[in-house]
Order: C-alpha cells, then sequence, then structure tokens
C-alpha cells in the first residue's frame, strides 16, 4: 500500500482493514473458504478477531456497522472521503482510533470479497486448547506409565565409553603380561622360545590367519567412505539452513506467529508473480508509523533501522526525504536453469508457504532456508502431493477434459482417489526447464 498523502505521513493503513471488509451483505460471489484468506491478506496486520491489535478487535464489528452497510462499504473504498462526512459513528471511531496509528489508505477488495470476510469473521471460534491425557510440571502430555525421562545424557555415553577404554588396555596389559610370564618358563625349561614380533608383525599375522573377517570389515569400510564422498559431492551447490545475517533481523515468529500477519501481506508480489518480492519499507511502515517500540530494546533498535532507511523522525512524525537503501541478503537462489512460480504454486495449487518455508511462524526468527530445493525434492513433491482440483477454476477444463476424453486415464490416476501434479504432467522437462 501507499501513502495517502504527504499530510498523512503518520497513516497506519491498514489500522481499518478488517473494519472495511465487515457488513451484512449477503454472502455470494467468493467462496468462504476464502474468506480466511483474504482476513489474512487484508487485515491482520493490524487487527484479530477476538482481541485489540493496532486497530479494534474484529468480533461483533456487523454490530458496530448495522443500518450503515452502504457507508461501511463506501469507507472500505475511500475513508479519506467517508472521514469527511461527518457520520457520528465514524467520527467517535476516528477519535479513539486514529491517534494510535493514523487513518487507512483505500482498500483494492470487491464487494464479494468484503461479504467473504465477514462472513469468516461471524464464523469464527476461538481454538479449543486439547487437554493432555496425563499432566506433567510444565503441562505437557505424558502416556501412563511412561518413564518421566528415558534419554541417556551424553555425560553418560562418555563415561561408559571411558570405562570400556580402560578395561580394554587393561586385558591388553595382562595379555602382553602372560606372554612374557609363559616366555619365561620355557626359557626356564630349556625349551625353545619364539622370537619376539613386533606389533607390526603380529598384526599381519593376525590379519593373514583372519582373512575372511578382515576382507568383510575392509569392504563395508569402503563402502562407509564411498557414500560419505558421494554425499559430500551431492552436497555442492545444495544450501539448506543457509541464514545469512541480515541489515535488519526482521521477526518472522512475532510478525507471522504472534501477529498472525499473512506471508502474503508482505510478500505481495507471490499472488501474481514468479517471484515472492522482498517488501518495501513503505509496507513495513503501514504498522511502524504508530509501533516505533518493539517487545525488546532489540526489536526497538530494529525498528529504528527502518525509520533510518525510509527516513522517518520520529520526534516531528514526518519524512526528512533522506532514504538509504536496506541491503537485504538473497537467501534462496535457484539455479538459472529452473523455473518456479510462487503464484502457480500459491495460487492455483494453493500450496501453504509452510511447504517449502518450514514452519516460520514459530521456528524462525530472520529466515533460513528450510528445504534443500534439489531437483529431486521438487520431483517428490510433484509425485507425491494431490491437485486440489475441487472448487478451483483452473483445473475445471483439465477435469472436463479427462471426463469426456480420457475415461480410462481418469480411471486410472482416480484409483487411489487423488490426482498427482505428477499426472498432469508435473514431470515433463520443460514444466521447470525452458
Amino acid at each position: 500500500m501507499k501513502h495517502i498523502s504527504k499530510e498523512h505521513s503518520t497513516v497506519l493503513k491498514l489500522l481499518w482493514v478488517a473494519v472495511l471488509v465487515f457488513g451484512v451483505a449477503a454472502f455470494s460471489g467468493v467462496h468462504a473458504q476464502d474468506g480466511e484468506k483474504l482476513f489474512k491478506q487484508n487485515c491482520s496486520a493490524c487487527h484479530k478477531v477476538d482481541k485489540d491489535l493496532v486497530g479494534p478487535a474484529l468480533k461483533g464489528v456487523q454490530e458496530r456497522w448495522a443500518g450503515k452497510e452502504e457507508l461501511l462499504y463506501e469507507w472500505i473504498k475511500n475513508p479519506a472521503k467517508v472521514k469527511d462526512m461527518g457520520d457520528p459513528y465514524v467520527d467517535k471511531m476516528l477519535a479513539e482510533w486514529m491517534p494510535k496509528g493514523g487513518l487507512m489508505a483505500a482498500q483494492l477488495v470487491n464487494n464479494e470479497e468484503i461479504d467473504a470476510i465477514l462472513k469468516y469473521v461471524a464464523d469464527w471460534q476461538p481454538a479449543v486448547a486439547a487437554v493432555p491425557a496425563t499432566g506433567t510440571a510444565d503441562g505437557a502430555a505424558q502416556a501412563p506409565g511412561a518413564a518421566a525421562d528415558t534419554g541417556i545424557s551424553a555425560v553418560w555415553l562418555i563415561i561408559v565409553a571411558f570405562i570400556l577404554l580402560v578395561l580394554i588396555f587393561s586385558l591388553v596389559g595382562v595379555r602382553s603380561s602372560l606372554t612374557r610370564l609363559n616366555s619365561a618358563i620355557l626359557d626356564s625349561e630349556g625349551e625353545e622360545v619364539a622370537p619376539a614380533l613386533s606389533s607390526g608383525e603380529r598384526f599381519k599375522a593376525w590379519m593373514w590367519k583372519n582373512k575372511t573377517f578382515v576382507a568383510i570389515i575392509s569392504i563395508l569400510v569402503l563402502v562407509y567412505f564411498t557414500v560419505l564422498g558421494y554425499d559430500a559431492l551431492m552436497g555442492i551447490g545444495v544450501y539448506q539452513g543457509y541464514t545469512p545475517e541480515q541489515p535488519i533481523k526482521f521477526n518472522h515468529t512475532l510478525h507471522a506467529g504472534t501477529n498472525e500477519i499473512a506471508c502474503v501481506y508482505c510478500h505481495s508480489s507471490a499472488l501474481k508473480s514468479k517471484h515472492a518480492g522482498i517488501p518495501s519499507a513503505n509496507v513495513c511502515m503501514n504498522c511502524h508509523t504508530g509501533i516505533n517500540e518493539g517487545q525488546s530494546a532489540e526489536g526497538t533498535a530494529e525498528i529504528a533501522k527502518i525509520y533510518d532507511a525510509i527516513g522517518w523522525d520520529l520526534e516531528s512524525r514526518s519524512y526528512t526525504g533522506e532514504e538509504k537503501p536496506i541491503k537485504w541478503v538473497k537467501v534462496h537462489n535457484l539455479p538459472d536453469l529452473a523455473y518456479f512460480n510462487h503464484a502457480q504454486h500459491y495460487v492455483v495449487g494453493e500450496i501453504e508457504c509452510q511447504e517449502c518455508h518450514g514452519q516460520i511462524q514459530q521456528d524462525y526468527t530472520v529466515a533460513g532456508q528450510f528445504a534443500p530445493l534439489t531437483m529431486g525434492w521438487c520431483i517428490d513433491c510433484h509425485n507425491n502431493t494431490a491437485v486440489r482440483m475441487d472448487g478451483n477454476g483452473y483445473y475445471d477444463e483439465v477435469h472436463e477434459r479427462l471426463v469426456d476424453h480420457g475415461k480410462e486415464e481418469l480411471k486410472k490416476y482416480l484409483e487411489d482417489g487423488t490426482i498427482s501434479v505428477k499426472d498432469l504432467g508435473g514431470w515433463e522437462c520443460s514444466k521447470c526447464h525452458y
């Protein structure tokens, strides 16, 4: 979103995003299941359903706007215009919330999308926490009769290994002593004593005596190091786990997890482009115009870096015009020979971001590369992922073609009840290489 004007530079543009999308108009063109996705894309940056965030909680907003549905739709599409109409409810709402974040910008949602979000919020119910069968001190579930801790600590493993080594060396010493004693007895009795062999000679003699065992061990060792070498070679160019230091330590756990902001709110290009895109600092300022302190001193320092990059003076609450580029470090790098389209996977295929990027809403602060992004990994996904064809208009033509002209082929695909990406040509070379 872009700022409304210079005079409204303090605007938190999503402050009333969710309010925009709540009315009592009938739900029609957009599927009900789209309501949650639309809410996360347009509203979740500043609103939660059940509690206040940057903007007010959205549960009950239909009642608050009762009798003013047309005005609500106008507010959604042009809040600056409605602001000057002098409506008592709007004036009261702005007096309470505008000082906290400013006036929001106009939203690019149509009436059907507003109805879908209304339906989602009206039907929303808080998640019920699962009650563990038996409790432990920290609240974790534990099966009846299970041991409190079945793991073996590394310290005990080291102790056991040390004891075994002491026993081995002790036994070797006892064997050497017995050998010397036996040689002394034979010598005292005048019998011929075999010449003493060096350690290397004894080892060679042992190997010759146990040729089969030595051959098996040698083969196993050769196979082991061959596998290690193969894995090392196959790991060239694979950067799974790569987490570079970024100029701003953006906390994904806080934003996508605690605040439940949808990934595509910031990475909006994923909705229409092959690239997910890096959000501009203007997107950050939608919220951080009003939120200038983090949950810790480190968070506040990172917010200050945003202000420095975009040229925002916190004291005067205005832009200085002195901007600095944020030099983000690219994390995910596919080779030039591979084609990947975010919109195709997220919008058409309805694949959640977490499938490729991991549980970023709970496991990550600064993002890193979760998946290996190898060809084998992509092929496995295309082979095992079932296409969601029901209610997905993109696949209507494919489904019709299979029904009308490929009944035997369709029957083959549906033997297991699913059609995979591979079945629709997801293994063709030209799908990913061009």
